[in-house]
């Protein structure tokens, strides 16, 4: 199977200039001396979230006849805006399919950008995209099973290595495993000697179980939605996995608790407005440093949308 190399993320590095954010390192003055923590921080993206920069680079390779018919995605929100937003700057028409339990705030921001929302029932997503590619003979952009999309994410990791050469580990939240496919590939090829970890809720923890069997193992929607974590609810494909496999060092999980406690820790803290998805790496540094590498750390904050009364909620706490 083929992955991706540090010349595709290279590449895409230069495509998404100027449309995604390259976002800084922040200092944790509050970290473990003997861990100190940087933060990458993805909620800043124009659309809140990491995944500008798969939509953008997916977007940006497809031809001008190919955007004229327009494209799809199907999403649990963050997905959806980066491609409703990156396809605003195209000029091409979007359908994004969402579950009908995604939070009203990615609906919203989703419509906001011009794209036609559609809502499907649980579990349903992938078929709902899938009548509407044919129907209107579009392109799909997945949120993750995409080379683009992961090349695109690997960004982020050229750019840990650009502003902390010495990094020893980064930490990276999982779920369809786009995100970690592209950083690892990108902190492996320019620092070998790092580690790069992935964090999962505990009640989604099928990556974990996947990386334990060496092969893929399949969670039922039911139970992958019983997290807070909405954004980590789904599954790796067989591309994402095989990533994860040749790149990632290890994987530890958080618990609904930790996962909250953090996002109230960001707050405080850092002045971060983290999503509870974009909390998990941070929570994996703050309650599994017994099961981790030690040494100068990254942790992504990977999206901050998040619903105005869950973080009231989270911020009392």
């Amino acid at each position: 199977m083929n992955l991706v190399t540090l010349d595709d993320i290279r590449a895409a590095a230069g495509r998404i200039a100027g449309g995604a954010t390259r976002t800084p390192l922040l200092t944790c003055l509050w970290s473990d001396p003997d861990r100190p923590l940087w933060l990458k921080p993805e909620n800043l993206q124009p659309v809140g979230a990491f995944k500008i920069r798969g939509a953008y680079n997916a977007l940006s390779r497809l031809t001008d006849e190919q955007r004229a018919r327009g494209v799809v995605a199907y999403s649990s929100g963050n997905h959806a805006q980066a491609v409703a937003y990156a396809a605003k700057v195209f000029g091409t028409p979007a359908w994004i399919v969402v579950p009908e339990d995604t939070p009203q705030v990615k609906i919203d921001a989703t419509r906001s950008h011009g794209a036609e929302v559609v809502l499907s029932g649980v579990g349903q997503r992938e078929i709902v995209a899938d009548a509407i590619v044919v129907a209107k003979g579009a392109t799909l952009i997945p949120p993750f099973d995409h080379l683009d999309v992961i090349a695109g994410q690997g960004t982020i990791g050229l750019e840990i290595i650009e502003d902390l050469p010495e990094v020893d580990l980064v930490l990276v939240p999982v779920s369809g495993g786009g995100l970690i496919s592209g950083v690892a590939a990108a902190i492996k090829a320019l620092r070998p000697g790092a580690q790069v970890w992935a964090v999962e809720p505990e009640l989604a923890a099928d990556t974990a179980a996947s990386l334990k069997a060496g092969e893929l193992v399949s969670w039922s929607v039911a139970d992958r939605n019983r997290t807070i974590a909405d954004g980590l609810r789904s599954q790796p494909s067989p591309l994402t996995f095989a990533h994860q496999q040749a790149f990632v060092d290890g994987i530890v999980t958080v618990s609904e608790d930790e996962i909250r406690a953090t996002v109230a820790d960001l707050a405080h803290k850092s002045n971060l407005v983290a999503e509870p998805s974009g909390a998990v790496a941070t929570a994996g540094y703050l309650y599994r440093a017994d099961e981790l590498p030690r040494g100068r750390t990254v942790a992504v904050v990977s999206g901050g949308n998040v619903d105005q009364t869950l973080l009231a909620e989270l911020l009392k706490a």
